[in-house]
């Protein structure tokens, strides 16, 4: 069985290097980084 490829949707880290949360974006099932989470929270600044 081939593992599917997760990757971060803001950044594109791989799950070899970051830790991943599920989340919805746009009406599809997706997943953000801990390193962009922040961000996504309380917006760029």
């Amino acid at each position: 069985m081939e593992k599917k490829e997760i990757k971060c949707f803001v950044c594109g880290s791989d799950d070899k290097t970051r830790v991943f949360l599920p989340c919805f974006h746009e009406g599809k099932e997706k997943v953000v980084c801990t390193r962009c989470l922040p961000m996504l929270i309380h917006g760029a600044h």
